[in-house]
């Protein structure tokens, strides 16, 4: 993109985000809504189809659910967190950002992420079952520099949005913060387990305006400290409340296992996550990652089922819940199946290896002495990009939990080596411990994927005739 027509591009949106926030009435707002995305599809319409637009109008005019949670986020949450939001994740990550990826993957030859996750440290001062980061050990760092290197590289590639996983990020979070105020046009957001978050910290986090939290939660205070720890739940809470208090954008990263899907999807805990100030919740489907992980946590095919029909309710625009929740095992209708090997996401260890997926611990490649863009075209992130989409139904995305002979054939293909640092696991003895649950989960996902098809379709079809009666 010539440097002049970003420079002007970001600078119109900017001036529209001002008038935005500064408009108390709903019905101003609404037309200053509608006008930011009639500039957005001028701008950038070439990236997107004509209905992604259409349909952001039809919500705006219909002023329903989702306009009223909009509403109460321009409310509730500090202006120049809402203003960062928007531009690093709207404007910079989500539409300019767009059109330097495809250039890179064009000129590359290789996938070029939208997000990238790396882990700051492996250090936790809690060790919760089925956590993937208990597998590296607790004595793993990123240098300040390799982590500058890894933003600063992404940048030039397009990538402005960065995901902070770990053992716990916040125990860099002075560095973390150093990086945000370093990278204004980028936005990272903190999966934590929100037991660092205290008043100072939250002042920083308005001040920078780009940092955002998933804070971790297993359910209500009996179920979540068996998991995580005792008193856990207690110190989630008031974490939660002083985010909500400084109007910082924060959700929860829930695993859903066996045992807790049923409390974590009932409307009590919703509704507590919501009286609480969470504006999003994201379900993780517990893997069975690790040497020692037990596969009794794996959910029934049933409960997986379950969790399709539940996320898709409590989203619609009528009913559900004021929460936005993400699926990341059972959304892959909406981003064409799994995002991993850089498609649209990568992991970065606490050791430099860069790995397909933050489940995937396979790498033959290491920040700390390549490249990124290096790091992006090793072998085993071409394997992903050859055999992306792992499959059609994409309720079966992943080439390790759903279609396991395919991560096993691709790591064989590749050479590339297990990147557990205390107990290695073999990609043949991990996707064993997936094959029976593949197995169980492909009928009932093939017949929910068909009527998920059907029910669409007919959808298309009823607003063709409203369109063809109009």
């Amino acid at each position: 993109m010539n440097k002049l027509t970003y420079t002007a591009e970001k600078k119109s949106i900017e001036i529209l985000v001002n008038h935005i926030l500064k408009d108390k009435d709903p019905e101003g707002r609404k037309k200053k809504l509608k006008h930011l995305t009639f500039v957005m599809q001028h701008l950038f319409g070439d990236l997107f189809e004509d209905s992604s637009f259409e349909g952001a109008c039809r919500l705006i005019d219909e002023g329903g659910k989702w306009f009223q949670f909009l509403n109460r986020a321009l409310d509730t949450l500090n202006p120049n967190v809402v203003k960062t939001a928007v531009m690093d994740l709207g404007f910079e990550a989500g539409f300019a950002g767009l059109r330097v990826r495809d250039a890179a993957k064009a000129k590359y030859h290789c996938n070029i992420p939208w997000a990238i996750l790396f882990d700051p440290t492996s250090a936790c001062n809690l060790r919760c079952i089925g956590c993937w980061a208990a597998e590296y050990g607790h004595t793993l760092n990123l240098s300040m520099d390799v982590m500058d290197k890894i933003v600063r590289e992404g940048r030039e590639l397009g990538c402005h949005f960065y995901l902070l996983t770990g053992g716990e990020p916040l125990v860099r979070k002075a560095d973390i913060l150093k990086l945000c105020r370093k990278y204004r046009d980028c936005e990272f957001h903190a999966f934590t387990n929100g037991t660092l978050i205290d008043e100072d910290f939250c002042k920083e986090v308005t001040d920078v305006g780009n940092l955002s939290f998933s804070i971790s939660i297993e359910g209500f205070r009996d179920v979540n400290d068996s998991r995580r720890g005792a008193g856990d739940f207690d110190k989630v809470m008031h974490a939660m409340d002083l985010l909500r208090e400084h109007g910082i954008v924060f959700g929860t990263s829930i695993c859903y296992t066996r045992k807790n899907i049923d409390t974590v999807t009932s409307d009590k805990f919703l509704d507590l996550l919501i009286s609480k100030g969470a504006w999003y919740t994201w379900y993780f489907h517990y893997m069975p990652v690790g040497n020692d992980a037990s596969v009794d946590l794996l959910p029934t095919a049933q409960q997986r089922a379950y969790m399709v029909r539940r996320v898709r309710e409590l989203r619609g625009v009528k009913g559900g819940k004021a929460i936005f929740p993400i699926d990341f095992q059972n959304d892959g209708q909406f981003i064409d199946g799994c995002v991993a090997g850089g498609r649209n996401y990568c992991h970065i260890n606490p050791n430099g290896d860069v790995e397909p997926c933050v489940f995937i611990h396979y790498s033959s490649a290491n920040i700390n002495d390549k490249s990124l863009l290096e790091c992006l075209q090793q072998p085993i992130f071409q394997e992903y990009a050859k055999g992306q989409p792992f499959n059609h139904n994409h309720l079966r995305p992943c080439p390790m939990l759903e279609n396991p002979q395919y991560l096993q054939e691709m790591v064989t293909r590749c050479g590339a080596k297990s990147t557990d640092m205390q107990s290695p696991e073999s990609a043949e003895h991990l996707c064993a411990k997936c094959a029976e649950y593949a197995k169980e989960w492909r009928p009932v996902a093939d017949k929910l994927w068909a009527e998920i098809q059907e029910k669409e379709a007919a959808e298309a079809e009823d607003k063709r005739q409203q369109s063809a009666g109009h």
